[in-house]
């Protein structure tokens, strides 16, 4: 048994049983990958993938039990290269942050500026996915930290720490029924704002459900006219006067938008929690404790570590 017949097994479930695919991951030739799947079973004595002629198709029964176990013989060999490379490499490396485009866009770029002062010699890779794909490139082992609003707590296999708590807040042209109103002091309703086309995000990012709970408890029906992943798209359209936007109050400034009016909704919609989430079971680089510290203060190694032992128990 080696971990290169490891690995082919782990991609050919990851690219859906295609060898072709497979081998192209893997840097090798398709025959070399059916020939290291074939020595694996044959040393086990069971049939991993069900076939159809020479295609893949599927698991069998002993390939669902043996699967995790090598995701886990594999992640393991991960921390071990780690721990080696924290001792050899003094400090340099690669820290790969996956994170929803609001994350990356305007919490990240000053703890991203913070970091790179205390560790210039760390390389940063920034993804951007939705919630569900951050948790994806996390247990796939393609992102060392993942953050986000929604999904991370989903998943038993990651540890998800709270960060911070945020609002939404109604964007408006300037000269909006809905500006003039705020301006001279009238709260806005969740009746009233549902008076007007809605912009917001799509179902999954950024807060959306509270969104969406809020009209649904209120017996609202909403003219929901465009929705996006990201807040620079929402803010765009609410100025050509496609409708109301409401977005994440970190993703407006008063003197970037100038041509859009920020109307306070944190009464209408539930809070939300960005979490930071890690693997539980993967060595953490001492630089990667140290980016966590820098995005949330509050989470220093200690706290981090004491949550991955907990989940762990």
């Amino acid at each position: 048994m080696n971990f290169q017949q490891l690995r082919s097994v782990r991609e050919t479930l990851r690219r859906n049983f295609n060898l072709t695919d497979v081998a192209l991951a893997l840097h090798t030739s398709q025959p070399g990958v059916s020939r290291q799947i074939r020595e694996l079973e044959d040393e086990l004595g069971v049939e991993i993938f069900v076939r159809a002629g020479k295609r893949l198709t599927g698991l069998t029964e002993p390939g669902r039990q043996v699967l995790p176990i090598v995701e886990q013989l594999l992640r393991g060999a991960d921390s071990l290269r780690q721990a080696g490379a924290d001792f050899a490499s003094k400090g340099s490396g690669n820290l790969r942050i996956a994170a929803t485009h609001s994350q990356a866009r305007y919490a990240l770029p000053p703890v991203v500026r913070d970091f790179r002062l205390q560790h210039p010699d760390v390389t940063l890779h920034m993804h951007q996915g939705s919630p569900q794909q951050i948790a994806r490139m996390l247990l796939d082992g393609e992102a060392d930290v993942g953050i986000a609003t929604e999904a991370l707590t989903q998943y038993s296999e990651l540890v998800a720490l709270p960060c911070y708590r945020w609002t939404h807040t109604v964007l408006t042209p300037p000269g909006h029924p809905l500006a003039r109103e705020a301006a001279q002091g009238q709260v806005l309703s969740l009746e009233r704002l549902a008076q007007f086309p809605i912009i917001t995000y799509e179902t999954g990012y950024t807060g959306r459900s509270h969104i969406d709970q809020a009209f649904a408890k209120a017996g609202l029906d909403v003219d929901l006219v465009l929705v996006a992943m990201d807040a620079d798209v929402i803010k765009t359209y609410v100025e050509l006067g496609l409708g109301v936007g409401i977005v994440a109050a970190i993703a407006y400034d008063e003197e970037r938008d100038k041509h859009l009016a920020s109307i306070d909704a944190r009464h209408l919609f539930a809070d939300n929690m960005t979490r930071l989430a890690v693997r539980r079971d993967v060595y953490l680089r001492d630089y990667i404790y140290d980016f966590i510290a820098t995005f949330a203060a509050p989470l220093t190694r200690a706290v981090v570590e004491q949550s991955r032992e907990l989940v762990s128990a």
